[in-house]
């Protein structure tokens, strides 16, 4: 006997057929890219200065033609708020993979206490994601879908205090001996200050005389700030993570005639870099200050740090902006590569790239490649110095554009 199948039946089984084949783009459609950034709270700014760098980076993909191995399919950005914990950052990344099931890919979350939770999501749901993050706990978990394009903290705290050292010693004729360390205990900073502490100080002949932390965000710095002034370091390593404690903190300093002008103050991270520090502080204040950076545009980038200062009525192309741009960028060379918009050939794509043009001329190096961790090789820090109200590389050396001052150490 013959069994009939209905209508409905027959429209269900289409249904599910074409829900289990891969989403493949057609030159009119638009392929979504999800950027997931903080939007609100204490680290917006740096989620919209991302958004901004995004967004310039989608029309320049599409006013180039769009993704030429797909018959000039466009770009669209996908911007979505974390919110200002992990837990709402997490929420955010499950409603984005569920919400948008054509997803081939994003990048985000700036803060990697975010970043840690949100890819908890966005792995299990094979979504290739980029990150700027700087937490090694990030790239240690086993994630096959994760790629860190920053160099780690972990890297950054070794390349930055030798640096800081040779830098004194050439300034002032001897090595500096004692240092002051604060900073806050979100990932990215637990992650810089353990080598920091665990072998960084004892090869370098550094002794810690101030090693506070503290939560974010800061309403008053006197306890962390005040017994400087008695410890008489040789230098500070900052590790706030937001600019709002930048300002406090810088602020207290010279409150307590401890000026980046007499006492070098070093920080680090993209939020000690953007306009809105400079308006709330003052250039004055935050002359001298140096800053550990993940990126920052160089020389080669010059054309693409005008149009973006043009549009955007910002005084410069920085560090949350040109690592927004190269995500995006990214992610169309691995979509012209992979040839469809399947999540999983454009993980591949990632996964097995070496380039040293095309997107990889927005990073230090100009090499783009990662190993079986995820993590960027070869990725350089870069130290920025505010010199007459604006950031300006100083390090590397064929990146730099001006030369380190180191400040005149308060007696």
């Amino acid at each position: 006997m013959t069994q009939k199948i209905g209508r409905r039946t027959v429209l269900g089984l289409m249904g599910a057929a074409a829900l289990a084949k891969p989403y493949v783009a057609r030159a009119a459609d638009e392929i979504p890219i999800a950027m997931l950034v903080p939007l609100s709270g204490p680290w917006a700014e740096q989620g919209i200065l991302e958004k901004a760098g995004a967004e310039m980076a989608i029309d320049d993909v599409n006013n180039a033609g769009g993704i030429k191995a797909m018959g000039g399919a466009k770009l669209k950005l996908l911007s979505i708020d974390t919110g200002s914990t992990a837990e709402t950052a997490k929420d955010a990344a499950q409603r984005m993979v569920s919400d948008n099931p054509n997803l081939i890919g994003g990048f985000g979350c700036w803060l990697s206490t975010f970043t840690l939770a949100a890819t908890e999501i966005t792995e299990r749901a094979q979504l290739p994601w980029l990150t700027l993050s700087y937490s090694d706990a990030i790239t240690d978990r086993g994630f096959k879908y994760v790629f860190q394009t920053s160099p780690t903290a972990n890297a950054q705290a070794e390349q930055i205090v030798p640096y800081l050292m040779k830098l004194a010693e050439a300034a002032t004729g001897k090595a500096p001996t004692k240092v002051a360390l604060i900073g806050d205990n979100t990932a990215a900073s637990v992650s810089f200050m353990k080598p920091i502490n665990d072998h960084v100080l004892k090869d370098q002949h550094l002794t810690a005389v101030i090693n506070q932390v503290y939560t974010p965000p800061l309403s008053d710095a006197t306890a962390l700030v005040q017994p400087a002034r008695s410890a008489k370091p040789d230098f500070v390593l900052l590790q706030s993570t937001n600019n709002g404690d930048d300002k406090i903190l810088i602020d207290t300093f010279t409150q307590y005639g401890m000026p980046a002008t007499k006492l070098p103050l070093i920080g680090n991270g993209g939020h000690w870099v953007v306009p809105e520090l400079l308006k709330t502080t003052g250039k004055d204040i935050l002359q001298d200050v140096l800053v550990g950076l993940a990126n920052w545009p160089g020389k080669a980038v010059e054309d693409v740090s005008q149009r973006y200062i043009k549009r955007s009525g910002n005084p410069w192309f920085g560090h949350n902006e040109i690592f927004a741009y190269a995500h995006v960028q990214m992610f169309a060379w691995a979509l012209n590569k992979a040839g469809a918009a399947d999540k999983a050939k454009v993980a591949d794509a990632i996964r097995t790239m070496d380039i040293t043009d095309g997107p990889a001329v927005y990073f230090p190096g100009s090499h783009l490649k990662f190993d079986d961790k995820g993590r960027r090789v070869d990725a350089e820090l870069v130290i920025v110095q505010w010199q007459d109200g604006k950031p300006v590389t100083v390090f590397p050396e064929n990146m730099a554009v001006a030369k380190p001052v180191w400040p005149t150490l308060a007696g």
